[in-house]
């Protein structure tokens, strides 16, 4: 969700470029209508972007425009943009993108519904009962207008009787996709299917020694307060029950954005999980946990972002540790890990 990389060129840049262009036109217009986003591309941007958005040939632009230049009939790109932070036009002519409004502040364990571009680094250490750190190496990547495939590989280090063990854990591949999405209501929901391989060693508790289905749906809504309510609802489905037991799962979300300099700075978002787990059996209990946490904005353009939280067992605590978790994100399609600060 950047700022200044792809898309529709900032407020502030445009800002800049309406005096520039409303010194020039002085004394030929007694008016400029800059009512509407397009009258201000028309006002500010058309010269170098062009009419149609494509970018105007160099022969007429006068100078040499970079790589990075953006095409702004590209949806993969305009559509992934805040109107918010934007004042000009999406010459976008496909319908059905999901919009970057949308695209909610990631929690720490509650999947979102809106496809992404990102890389993850999720990380669990326990603070209380035996010593033990699980990180997640995340890739998502975003193809056609709405599917996400996704890669989890987890290693999981754990000392048992002073003596550490590490090792790979049951890695996952699932393909995400947005039923649908609608920016005036706030809503957007998705349907996600994954295959967990087993390839964490089950002996020593790093997998569950067999191929697990995993499905789930996902409903997220934002509010005009900036507030968002993000849900999870999904199953396990192991190969082999008499190894490893069916179970589901329910997790949510509740969260608020709050943005320095009219959203143009670094950006705070509190929120609070809610994450509940039950095996199919009948003598099985509903495990509850409760998970605080902060989400900020780590670059200027907000693509590298990091959380930090504590999640803590509620019910059935025996032997269910407390955690410190924490992520580090990049979204590697607004920009590189060196760009943006």
């Amino acid at each position: 969700m950047p700022k200044y990389s792809r898309g529709l060129a900032p407020a502030s840049v445009v800002t800049l470029s309406l005096w520039i262009a409303a010194g020039a036109v002085l004394g030929e217009q007694n008016t400029l209508r800059l009512d509407t986003g397009e009258h201000i591309y028309q006002t500010a941007c058309v010269a170098c972007h062009g009419s149609d958005g494509k970018v105007t040939p160099k022969a007429i632009a006068g100078f040499e425009q970079p790589d990075s230049f953006p095409d702004f009939t590209r949806c993969d790109q305009t559509t992934a943009e805040l109107d918010n932070d934007y004042r000009a036009v999406n010459f976008c002519r496909e319908s059905g993108w999901p919009r970057g409004e949308l695209n909610l502040p990631r929690a720490i364990v509650t999947e979102k519904a809106y496809p992404e571009d990102e890389e993850v680094i999720s990380t669990a250490v326990n603070a209380r009962g035996g010593p033990a750190v699980e990180t997640h190496v995340i890739h998502e990547q975003r193809f056609g207008q709405k599917n996400q495939i996704e890669v989890d590989v987890p290693i999981i280090f754990e000392n048992r009787n002073h003596i550490w063990y590490g090792g790979i854990g049951d890695a996952t591949i699932g393909i995400k996709r947005t039923i649908f999405s609608n920016l005036r209501r706030g809503s957007i929901f998705a349907l996600q299917g994954s295959v967990l391989v087993p390839s964490g060693n089950r002996t020593r508790g790093f997998g569950s020694g067999t191929t697990t289905f995993e499905t789930f749906a996902a409903y997220d809504q934002l509010f005009r307060t900036n507030t968002f309510i993000q849900t999870q609802f999904g199953a396990d489905l192991p190969r082999h029950t008499d190894i490893a037991p069916q179970s589901i799962f329910f997790n949510a979300a509740i969260g608020q954005t709050i943005g320095a300099d009219h959203g143009l700075g670094r950006a705070w978002s509190p929120m609070m999980e809610f994450l509940a787990q039950r095996d199919l059996d009948k003598s099985a209990k509903t495990n509850w946990d409760v998970l605080p946490q902060l989400q900020v904005t780590i670059s200027h353009r907000q693509h590298i972002r990091g959380d930090l939280g504590v999640r803590v067992p509620v019910t059935n605590t025996f032997g269910r540790p407390i955690q410190l978790q924490l992520y580090f994100l990049w979204d590697w399609q607004d920009g590189k890990l060196t760009e943006g600060w």
